[in-house]
């Protein structure tokens, strides 16, 4: 009984780790957004339908459509802009940029 009460608490800590870990500051973010700007507009709304608009958008799809692109499982469309785009991402930098656009 005891270990599973430690396996508990021991995955408790982990997830809960992981998720401040994973946290994205959107202060960071805006700073991080320049380069977006141009194709996703300044507001985050794209003036170039081709391009999407970025503001209020879900924070777990833009994690991980520019997780996609950075690991290049991302096909079709601007897939190779976007890829350039995000080569040189961090994980914190994915989360800020996400934390900022969905907060817009």
């Amino acid at each position: 009984m005891r270990h599973i009460a430690f396996t508990f608490l021991g995955l408790v800590a982990l997830i809960g780790t992981n998720s401040v870990l994973a946290a994205g500051d959107p202060a960071a973010g805006a700073r991080k957004a320049a380069s977006c700007a141009a194709c996703h507009g300044a507001d985050g709304y794209a003036a170039v339908p081709v391009y999407p608009s970025l503001a209020g958008q879900n924070e777990g799809y833009l994690v991980s459509s520019l997780q996609s692109y950075k690991n290049k499982r991302r096909n079709g469309g601007l897939s190779a802009i976007m890829e350039m785009q995000a080569a040189n991402l961090s994980e914190q930098d994915i989360a800020d940029l996400a934390a900022y656009y969905s907060a817009m």
